[in-house]
Parts: structure tokens; C-alpha cells; sequence
């Protein structure tokens, strides 16, 4: 028996996913699925796997997300705004206001017009045991210790953990080399995203990032929100924030603080790239 998947591939800002609708809830994915599907020279090829299923708890329906090298996902800002399209194509909703399941949670989007969507991230994460971070000080200046230097990240969560730091040029920063030695710092328990980001004007900033679990992408959702908190707190910047990434813009929203943090609102494109159908058994044995 083969194992045929149908498949359609998504991508938010270059932020791409292989996303599959299971309406019964019925396939099951192996990490080693995941890694080939992925794979971009002998796959499909894609930052992670969205796979869509009903929800519960209040939920039409859930993202099961999973990293490109087969590791769960919390959440990804991009990809829900991905599902949010898809599942409307798909037929699993008619819905252009929805809430959806993740692992951080239930999330609320709005699909507007032109390929639109936007998120309602939830309020970002200061604690550090709830980002986590082992630091026993503020995690908005956390103090990384790397061989014989001493790094300054700002680490907030949203619903994944992530270390932003303020850099000259994120066209030069080193996110391939330091992006993977901080993801797989002791401490960080979890791993983390990382994020490398200059403040250009108080409504604009630049970022590149170091994905935990998929490497450099193009863009990263959760990411461009912690960001924004970041740089709203710490850069100066104001309550509405373009967020610019390799792969294209974002838009962020946060008029919330540290004693009563507000929502993180996303907006940002969605964009089909094509769909079609694999044998798992026959990719894997490539």
C-alpha cells in the first residue's frame, strides 16, 4: 500500500510550507516524513509541514505544525496566516474571521481582501520561566555567554521562545554561524528563535532570523512580533511598526506594556504556489 499525499504549498513573505488538509484527522507524519518532504533539492521543499485538522475547545480548527527537520512547532505566524487561506480553498471553512488551535493556544484570524490576513498573536511573554530562558535577571537584557564573548539579547515569548538582538546591519550579521550556537544555548531549554534587528525609523525596522528547527528563512511571524515588542520597548519605535524581512514586509501592531501587555496584532500576504500529490514511501527511499 502506497502512503499519496495531496498537498499544496503556501508561502507568507518567502516563509514557506507544504500544507495538507486532513479533515479526519487520519494522517499520521514521521519526523523522517517531515525531513523529506522538506528537503529542497529531493522534496517539496519548505520551512515546515502545516498539517489541518478539525479543532476543539471553542476551535474550527488546529495547526498541527511541524519544523522542517521534524521537530514540533508552538506556533508560526506565517503559517497560520497561510492555513487561514488554505482552509477556505480547501472547503474546511467558509469562515473570514476563524479561530484556530496551535500548541501556544487559540489564536483568532481575519482574512481581508487581496490575500490578506490578519493575527491576533496573543500578548507577548516576559517571564522567564514561561519563555524559557535560564536567567535570573530582567530577560530583556539577558547576558549570553559564548566562548570568550558576552552577548546582550532581549528575550520575550510568543508562544515560542525567542532572543532579539540589536545589530549595526542585518544584512551582515552573522545569523548562519551565532543564529545556530544561541538556538542550542544551554540557556534556552527549549531552543529559541533569534533574531538579528536594526531600528530604522520609529515605524520601521529590519530583521533577519535564525528559525529554530528550520535554519535562515525568509521570514518569520512570531518572530517580526517579538520584534516589534522588543523594539518598541527598547528601540524607541512606536505602537504600529512595518517589520521588513528578506522575504517581504510585515505589518505589526502592539500599544500594549510590560505591567499589562496587549495582543500583538499581524497583518501580511499569503500566496499559493502550487499543490499536487506525493508517495511518502517512494520520497523517503530516494
Amino acid at each position: 500500500m502506497t502512503r499519496t499525499i495531496e498537498f499544496s504549498k503556501y508561502h507568507g513573505i518567502g516563509n514557506d510550507f507544504v500544507m495538507i488538509a486532513d479533515p479526519g484527522d487520519a494522517i499520521e507524519l514521521s519526523p523522517e516524513d517531515v525531513k523529506a518532504m522538506c528537503d529542497r533539492r529531493f522534496g517539496i521543499g519548505g520551512d515546515g509541514i502545516i498539517r489541518v485538522t478539525p479543532g476543539s475547545d471553542g476551535a474550527e480548527l488546529f495547526m498541527d505544525y511541524v519544523n522542517s527537520d521534524g521537530s514540533l512547532g508552538e506556533m508560526c505566524g506565517n503559517g497560520i496566516r497561510c492555513l487561514a487561506v488554505f482552509a477556505r480553498e480547501q472547503g474546511m471553512t467558509q469562515a473570514t474571521t476563524m479561530k484556530v488551535g496551535t500548541r501556544a493556544g487559540v489564536k483568532i484570524l481575519e482574512v481581508l481582501e487581496g490575500f490578506r490576513v490578519r493575527v491576533d498573536m496573543g500578548p507577548p511573554i516576559f517571564g522567564a520561566p514561561d519563555i524559557p530562558v535560564l536567567w535570573d535577571g530582567d530577560p530583556l537584557h539577558a547576558k549570553i555567554e559564548l566562548d570568550d564573548q558576552v552577548l546582550e539579547a532581549a528575550c520575550v515569548g510568543m508562544g515560542n521562545p525567542h532572543a532579539v538582538m540589536f545589530v549595526e546591519d542585518p544584512a551582515t550579521a552573522p545569523v548562519t554561524t551565532l543564529g545556530p550556537r544561541v538556538e542550542h544555548h544551554p540557556m534556552f531549554p527549549n531552543g529559541t528563535n533569534v533574531e538579528f534587528v536594526r531600528v530604522d525609523a520609529p515605524g520601521r525596522v529590519t530583521m533577519r532570523v535564525w528559525e529554530r528547527g528550520s535554519g535562515e528563512t525568509l521570514a518569520c511571524g512570531t518572530g517580526a512580533a517579538a520584534v516589534a515588542v522588543v523594539a518598541r520597548l527598547l528601540g524607541g519605535t512606536r505602537s504600529d511598526v512595518t517589520v521588513a524581512l528578506p522575504g517581504g514586509e510585515l505589518e505589526l501592531s502592539w500599544d500594549g506594556s510590560l505591567g499589562g501587555s496587549g495582543s500583538v496584532l499581524m497583518t501580511g500576504p499569503v500566496a499559493h504556489s502550487f499543490s499536487g500529490t506525493v508517495d511518502l514511501d517512494e520520497l523517503i527511499a530516494r
